[in-house]
């Protein structure tokens, strides 16, 4: 067997497991008289007033005819309705009525407490593990017609120091071979973050795409009249989207609005993403020096910025 074939073979394992364990082959889905396609389509009315029948198909995957036929029953039992749309007379807009609004309420109420079963013997750490494995999943092989993922900026909680620490060291070991030394600087620089914080004038921001966490940068206090830049990182998956541009962006606004009057920063000639976003956001170059660190041979550097 190949590993093409072993892989084909897990995932129609991991098919036959995942339907077993939620009873999705259940005809009569969670003790009522609908089936799982049935309760699919419910909960797409429910959460989707105004759909058309055509975006219903081609976002679940169904054959018209075979939806066709079940919108149908839903208007026979009175649990749908059918609008003209403002505008376009030729698009079909469904909702549930107050009738089919009921009839799915029930059907969501006990999907939430089956779901909760599942993760009840789950620790929160577990929990989080495999909403983490779910989302990982949906994201390799969804629907590539789905929008941009969104991308937020949040303040650092407990844990995001670990993750920033992780991935700077494992990265930049791959990307430009880096060695533990560096691994070692990242941890005294977050440390030092968390044991000295000023919440009136630091900040850590962690950008989050789809509540997964892709980048990070800092702003602590280097004096009182300097503020320093530091540990700006993007995922290689999320590069492309002006994340880093963003972080820095809002580093800058911060320690602009918190009366700081320059900001600055060191980096590497090597980070050629990174001091492009620098360059562009107004940075300037005031320093370069040679220097052999984290096992390799660089030119280190520094940027002012006049806020």
């Amino acid at each position: 067997m190949t590993d093409n074939d072993s892989r084909i073979e897990a995932v129609r394992a991991f098919n036959r497991f995942i339907t077993r364990q939620i009873g999705a082959l259940n005809e009569g889905l969670l003790e009522s008289s609908f089936s799982l396609t049935e309760c699919r389509i419910l909960y797409e009315l429910a959460h989707r007033p105004g759909v058309t029948a055509s975006e219903l198909g081609r976002d679940l995957g169904l054959d018209p005819g075979y939806l066709s036929r079940t919108l149908r029953g839903f208007r026979e039992r009175g649990l749908l309705t059918t609008s003209t749309a403002e505008g376009d007379a030729r698009r079909q807009q469904l909702s549930l009525t107050e009738t089919g609004a009921a009839a799915f309420a029930p059907l969501n109420e006990r999907s939430r407490a089956e779901v909760a079963t599942v993760l009840a013997p789950l620790s929160e750490a577990d929990q989080a593990r495999l909403v983490d494995a779910m989302r990982t999943i949906e994201t390799l092989i969804g629907d590539r017609r789905k929008p941009a993922p969104t991308v937020v900026l949040r303040p650092h909680r407990p844990g995001d120091m670990g993750w920033i620490i992780h991935r700077h060291a494992a990265l930049y070991a791959q990307e430009y071979g880096f060695d533990t030394d560096f691994e070692a600087l990242v941890a005294e620089v977050a440390a030092g973050f968390i044991r000295n914080f000023d919440p009136a004038r630091e900040r850590c921001w962690v950008a989050e795409r789809d509540g997964e966490p892709v980048g990070s940068v800092f702003v602590v206090r280097q004096d009182d009249t300097t503020a320093k830049l530091r540990l700006l990182y993007v995922e290689p998956s999320a590069r492309g989207l002006g994340i880093g541009r963003r972080l820095v962006d809002e580093a800058v606004a911060y320690a602009r609005a918190t009366g700081y009057q320059r900001m600055v920063l060191w980096t590497n000639d090597i980070l050629i993403a990174a001091r492009r976003i620098y360059e562009t956001g107004g940075f300037t170059l005031v320093e370069s020096e040679p220097h052999h660190s984290f096992g390799q041979d660089m030119v280190g550097e520094t940027w002012t910025l006049d806020l």
